[in-house]
């Protein structure tokens, strides 16, 4: 899609992608690629930053992303983390829209132990804890959440627990979710998103998308959405097609 000319643009919206090379090994540069184009969609001027360890922190971000990694790409990360955390937190608390997906995720939460017994502390933005095991909950995953059916594919060992009162993303329909028992999937605080769902999310569930857009909109411009009419065929008829194969529902 062509650039939209600034004096057309409803306003600017900047993406911010921390750690693209540590922590995006599952695919999740694509949900950066699908804010990009859809923000463009809407007639927004969109304009993506990756942030690495070691940089200034872009706190004029209007959007946060973050994807999955190994445990190393979380040590990696873990310092840069702690010595913005006080910015992070901040721009949590005024309700900058964030979606954590996998290791982030974690690393959005009180503290991921891993297999070894390491404690990595978190942010404590989203009150979860992950422990690490020797067994990985892999599969494709639905849930029920405040946009609809969402659905993904998830592969991870980390079993997280949300603390008393934290409100999951989700509810499991299908696959393990957070811990494989208690059908919670992900957390969300605010306008901060946690979840195990790879695939990329994103692109398969463009109602989470736009409600992402719509925060991130309204933070950058001071107005409302102003959200184009936009169809969604082939992601609507993807998603319908794996609820009705593995919910088991007849076409």
């Amino acid at each position: 899609m062509p650039e939209i000319p600034q004096s057309e643009s409803k306003g600017t919206i900047r993406v911010v992608h921390l750690y693209p090379r540590e922590m995006s090994i599952y695919g999740d540069l694509g949900n950066t690629r699908c804010l990009e184009k859809r923000i463009q969609r809407h007639g927004y001027t969109a304009e993506v930053v990756g942030h690495n360890p070691g940089e200034p922190f872009p706190e004029d971000g209007h959007l946060f992303v973050g994807g999955g990694g190994q445990d190393s790409g979380q040590v990696r990360v873990e310092d840069d983390l702690e010595r913005n955390a006080d910015i992070i937190r901040s721009l949590a608390s005024d309700g900058t829209p964030m979606l954590m997906i996998c290791g982030m995720y974690q690393l959005f939460g009180n503290a991921f132990i891993t297999v070894e017994g390491n404690r990595l502390p978190g942010l404590g933005i989203l009150d979860v804890t992950t422990q690490g095991n020797a067994k990985r909950m892999i599969g494709p995953v639905v849930l029920e959440t405040v946009v609809g059916k969402v659905v993904g594919y998830e592969n991870h060992s980390g079993s997280t627990t949300l603390g008393h009162g934290q409100e999951p993303f989700g509810t499991v329909l299908h696959g393990f979710g957070n811990n494989g028992t208690d059908r919670t999937e992900g957390a969300r605080t605010g306008n901060v998103f946690g979840s195990y769902l790879h695939g990329p999310i994103l692109p398969a569930n463009p109602g989470l998308a736009d409600l992402l857009i719509g925060l991130a909109a309204t933070r950058a411009t001071g107005r409302p959405f102003e959200p184009e009419p936009l169809t969604d065929g082939v992601a609507d008829e993807a998603r319908g097609r794996q609820v009705r194969r593995l919910l088991g529902i007849a076409s």
